[in-house]
């Protein structure tokens, strides 16, 4: 583990192991060791229970699919959207819960605190890989649902679902900042789905509605009127992102209540 950490601490204080004086053997040494970084994060973020989560998802999206088509209705983007953000959710719901308490608990809190500004670099790192793993996994599922059952455009469908996930995402990353248990984060989390879930209907249209489906058009509703609730909605969520991504990478600089008990 300690191996590991030096690399990381090579990489983002720009420093390179090779020898050579080139230009070209520095890049390729910075970009050997940023590639054996991602891997080792990779690796903590997506270890133990992930797994789980993957499997959950994929079930989640077989579940779903099932129960529209014992129940005869078509699949269409208002499902799919669904679909999607559901899967989406449960994969980033461990990595981005429990992450600080594995820093705690695996003690390498203590040495990023020891690097300036290094928690910063890697968290942020981190997050971009839980997403882009995600995203990777939505992209997959999207073509498969669109081969198996509806013509949809797969980008547009992605651009739809990120805002929500980013929202719910960030959310659990600053709360696991502030909570510092991932046990306690996780149930603040599925606390909060319940509750906005027993109340999806009567918040389908309002602009807060963190799971809110620019797909499903209540039929008193004219076009005009919802895509301007649709973008009222983006503004929120994605404003709401921002602030919870800088708030959650402001309270790693608190060494005190990240390293207490």
């Amino acid at each position: 583990m300690n191996a590991n950490l030096n690399i990381q601490n090579k990489v983002v204080s720009g420093h390179s192991p090779s020898g050579g004086t080139g230009g070209g053997q520095k890049l390729i040494g910075s970009l050997l060791l940023t590639a054996k970084m991602i891997r080792y994060n990779l690796k903590i973020i997506f270890g133990n229970r992930f797994i789980y989560f993957l499997i959950s998802a994929i079930a989640l999206s077989i579940f779903i699919v099932g129960v529209n088509l014992f129940n005869g209705e078509s699949m269409g983007e208002t499902g799919v959207f669904r679909i999607l953000l559901l899967s989406g959710a449960l994969l980033l719901f461990y990595p981005l819960s429990f992450g600080i308490q594995s820093d705690k608990d695996a003690r390498t809190m203590e040495i990023i605190f020891g690097i300036p500004d290094y928690r910063y670099r890697v968290w942020l790192m981190r997050v971009l890989l839980i997403y882009g793993v995600t995203i990777v996994f939505l992209l997959l599922l999207s073509e498969l649902l669109r081969y198996t059952f509806v013509t949809f455009s797969v980008l547009e469908m992605l651009y739809q679902v990120l805002y929500p996930l980013a929202f719910l995402g960030l959310l659990t990353f600053f709360l696991s900042t502030v909570l510092r248990s991932g046990n306690a984060t996780a149930a603040v989390i599925i606390l909060l789905g319940i509750v906005l879930l027993m109340l999806s209907e009567e918040i389908a249209s309002r602009f807060w509605n963190i799971f809110f489906n620019p797909y499903d058009i209540p039929s008193n509703t004219s076009e005009a009127a919802w895509q301007s609730i649709a973008g009222k909605n983006k503004l929120f969520l994605g404003s709401g992102s921002i602030i919870f991504l800088l708030g959650g990478l402001m309270n790693l600089q608190n060494r005190e209540k990240l390293l207490g008990s």
